[in-house]
């Protein structure tokens, strides 16, 4: 197949480029030094030019934080730009699949939300990636994810080793509950689910639901850290002794574990536990 790749120098992008590179699929990647996705001149040139069978759309505004203080540029990347290669991928016949967040949803449910559970988001990102999802067509690939960390790129994995490296104690909140997800995981899911053209939406993260607190600890644990050197905290306590005068913060959503009923039963199947990937991250990270 001939696959299309937006966002191809970022921490999924890069694993998405590594994983086809070494496939007998042709791939082009294109990133904001190559293709301004915000241009629908540019990206329907860059996208007709090459004629894909799939797209594989990982392009985004996800500093979640500045989404609240840019908005219009949070709603230029994530959702109008997400129109223009819609447009490009019916132009060219292109299946697409789009990488949506589990911030599409308020996070007040309770339980692990499904993938027909009714999205309500809290936050610009989250309210700009919904908008990213209905630009797509039905019969396309919207793949739900969360708490993605990797090799490449700034990531919660990389700031809590270098932070334990040079702290005594680290505070994260016990309060917030998802999946992590791993990038290489993830890209070899998404790469999946494009050459098989699955219709719909598709939660796609790796097994284990943990709250940040916890997570850190296994990031710890599996760095040669101490467990006990990340104190926990809660939400309104971090809020409360920020300065009055910090910049808007997006309301993050409390529980926000994605169920993957769609893979499960629909024989693509889900990823592995969190767990074992972050072993393998935090060797190769240390390995460097």
């Amino acid at each position: 197949m001939r696959i299309f790749v937006t966002g191809s120098n970022g921490q999924l992008g890069t694993e998405l480029m590594q994983r086809l590179g070494d496939s007998h699929h042709e791939v082009v990647g294109v990133d904001v030094d190559t293709c301004d996705i915000t241009d629908r001149d540019q990206i329907l040139s860059a996208i007709t030019q090459f004629a894909p069978d799939a797209i594989i759309h990982g392009a985004a505004f996800t500093a979640v934080d500045r989404c609240e203080a840019e908005p219009d540029v949070a709603f230029r990347v994530n959702s109008l730009a997400t129109r223009f290669i819609a447009d490009a991928a019916t132009k060219v016949g292109a299946h697409v699949v789009y990488v949506s967040t589990d911030y599409v949803f308020d996070g007040t449910k309770g339980t692990p939300y499904v993938e027909w559970d009714i999205p309500n988001p809290r936050s610009v990102y989250g309210a700009s990636k919904l908008g990213g999802e209905l630009e797509l067509d039905p019969a396309w690939t919207v793949a739900r994810t969360s708490w993605v960390c990797g090799l490449h790129g700034n990531n919660m994995v990389k700031t809590v080793l270098r932070v334990a490296a040079e702290r005594d104690e680290l505070t994260f909140v016990s309060d917030q509950y998802g999946h992590p997800t791993f990038a290489g995981d993830l890209a070899s899911k998404l790469i999946e689910l494009a050459v098989g053209r699955a219709r719909g939406v598709h939660h796609v993260t790796n097994q284990g639901a943990v709250s940040w607190y916890e997570f850190v600890q296994d990031i710890l644990e599996a760095g040669g850290h101490s467990r006990d050197k990340v104190r926990p905290i809660m939400t309104a306590e971090f809020e409360a002794a920020r300065p009055a005068d910090a910049p808007p913060m997006a309301e993050r959503p409390a529980y926000s574990v994605l169920d993957n009923f769609a893979l499960r039963n629909s024989g693509f199947g889900e990823l592995r536990d969190y767990r074992e990937a972050l072993a393998e991250v935090v060797s190769a990270l240390q390995a460097r």
